[in-house]
């Protein structure tokens, strides 16, 4: 079972056509949903209770209804979807999200999957066939500069991605390209050895940090498309991320 996890804050407008777009990835595998609204104030919160009365719900297909609630369908050319939906009280961050998220997945194979409709859950046909399929890894990451589509944005968080990844690369000796990149697919060995604390986005350092220093697994690289979104319509992480990035680097590195 593959287990996707969803870290929600103020998406109401797009967590809907997200969850009808994971629930048809890898039709032939059977998935878990696990949804955890940050503290969401612009009505994700009450429509996640709208349409999780119960907390979850299981189908083969979700889509979303001309009203935008979802509509549950049964049948048999797809594998079963579950959906599961978690909630926290206040807004604590994406890195506290994913330890929520992480503490209740029962899948073999885990994947990141952000609730904005800037990354495209077909990529992971590759990802999981990778890991799954043909054995060769245990860790998959995406990576939006390697030639797939991608929107041009800003050239400031384009240059901060990629000095990012190079410090990265200098400390752990690795070779990623984007190590800011939603999508990290990897197996239940790998969530086993993990320790996240980080509450914020330096949870994207902080466990590939752990996944390199642990030396033990297969680390795969593929690109992915990117649509990505400008701040007025709603991209949240700014230069001040970045800058924590840096210290986040040097933290996991000398006192991991």
């Amino acid at each position: 079972m593959l287990s996707v996890i969803v870290p929600v804050f103020n998406e109401a407008a797009t967590l809907p056509h997200v969850l009808a777009m994971v629930s048809t990835a890898l039709p032939e595998v059977a998935k878990e949903i696990i949804v955890v609204d940050d503290g969401s104030s612009d009505g994700t919160r009450e429509w996640l209770q709208a349409n999780f009365p119960t907390g979850s719900r299981c189908a083969t297909t979700l889509t979303v209804g001309v009203e935008g609630g979802l509509v549950f369908s049964e049948g048999q050319a797809s594998a079963p979807v579950a959906v599961r939906v978690f909630y926290h009280d206040r807004n604590s961050g994406k890195g506290a999200a994913l330890q929520t998220g992480l503490a209740e997945v029962k899948g073999d194979v885990i994947v990141i999957q952000d609730a904005d409709l800037e990354y495209d859950s077909a990529d992971w046909t590759v990802m999981y066939d990778l890991i799954v399929r043909r054995k060769v890894a245990d860790v998959v990451y995406g990576s939006r500069f390697y030639g797939r589509p991608h929107r041009s944005l800003y050239f400031h968080h384009y240059l901060a991605n990629r000095l990012i990844s190079l410090a990265f690369n200098l400390l752990f000796n690795q070779t990623l390209t984007d190590i800011e990149c939603c999508y990290k697919m990897f197996t239940r060995d790998v969530l086993s050895r993990l320790r996240l604390t980080c509450n914020d986005f330096g949870c994207e350092i902080q466990l590939s940090a752990q996944i390199a220093l642990a030396g033990r697994w297969r680390i795969y690289e593929m690109g992915i498309s990117y649509f990505g979104r400008t701040y007025e319509e709603g991209k949240k992480i700014g230069w001040r991320d970045g800058v924590k990035a840096i210290w986040y680097l040097a933290r996991f590195r000398l006192f991991s």
